[in-house]
């Protein structure tokens, strides 16, 4: 098996962007979900409720990030001593906070008073000790470090929606930061770790789906196939601590380094069991 996408997010539920290298931290891909809007009293925003943000892209600059959305740019800088307490899930980070001509800029952008974080160096966010064994540090992704998907997955998941009359659909919607090319459908359900690049990564917990994997990644519109539907059929949870439809599976990285197009990925343990499942009604 070979990694065959990588991508990072600057801004959460901001554009991917592809890389042909990425270098790997305990919390994560560097660049990964350092930036993210907020309300003014600190609450996270996501795709799930401001569709739009599927159209920005971040370009991280020294001492802060460029952003572009339909024909308009602005840069943003942050100030170690500007902070903002900020909320994502049940996680507090002290923030730092961006100037104000950015914050009233992507205000403008959106239509609605917005505040503009940095997941910087002095901020500290820890997650995951129930699957993970010990908590582990993570920037403003929903819940761990890395998220891990199959290529065989995927294409099975597009059979199904064929099969129900919808289009197919492309990783893109599942928000990937490590792709593997594997043949087999569903094969990373039985894989405990994976080494790859020499990092060690422990996949500690399988990825419930939102209503996410139903908008374009390039406009945030909720157009064509509609993955929750795909795997309603067969990947619907059947352990209560997960619940909802599963795809891709959150990891842990046990070390760092460097990633590359190309790398091989090798299974270092494998599960004894699957991860249960709903058997679908054929009433």
């Amino acid at each position: 098996m070979k990694v065959t996408g990588l991508n990072i997010h600057p801004l959460k539920s901001g554009r991917a962007i592809p890389q042909t290298s990425v270098t790997v931290k305990l919390d994560g891909l560097v660049g990964d979900r350092r930036f993210m809007l907020v309300e003014p009293g600190g609450r996270f925003i996501t795709q799930r409720e401001l569709q739009a943000l599927a159209q920005v892209e971040a370009v991280p600059v020294d001492r802060g990030v460029h952003l572009k959305m339909n024909g308009s740019a602005l840069s943003a800088r942050f100030d170690p001593d500007r902070r903002l307490a900020v909320r994502v899930w049940s996680s507090d980070v002290n923030a730092a906070l961006a100037d104000e001509a950015a914050n009233e800029a992507l205000s403008g952008w959106f239509g609605r008073s917005l505040k503009f974080v940095h997941m910087d160096e002095e901020a500290e966010r820890f997650v995951g000790a129930e699957w993970a064994g010990s908590a582990v540090p993570v920037g403003f992704a929903d819940g761990f470090p890395i998220l891990i998907t199959t290529t065989g997955s995927l294409a099975d998941l597009n059979r199904t929606l064929v099969e129900k009359g919808q289009e197919p659909v492309g990783m893109e919607r599942f928000r990937t930061n490590i792709l593997i090319d594997c043949d087999e459908p569903w094969a990373e359900d039985l894989w405990e770790s994976l080494e790859i690049g020499g990092i060690v990564v422990d996949l500690v917990k399988p990825c419930s789906r939102c209503i996410m994997t139903t908008q374009d990644q390039t406009t945030g519109e909720r157009i064509g196939g509609n993955p929750i539907q795909g795997l309603s059929e067969k990947r619907m949870s059947a352990d209560r601590r997960v619940p909802g439809v599963l795809f891709g599976w959150n990891a842990v990285p046990r070390g760092e380094g460097t990633v590359n197009l190309g790398d091989v990925a090798t299974v270092g343990r494998y599960r004894k069991e699957r991860w249960p499942m709903k058997l679908r009604d054929s009433a």
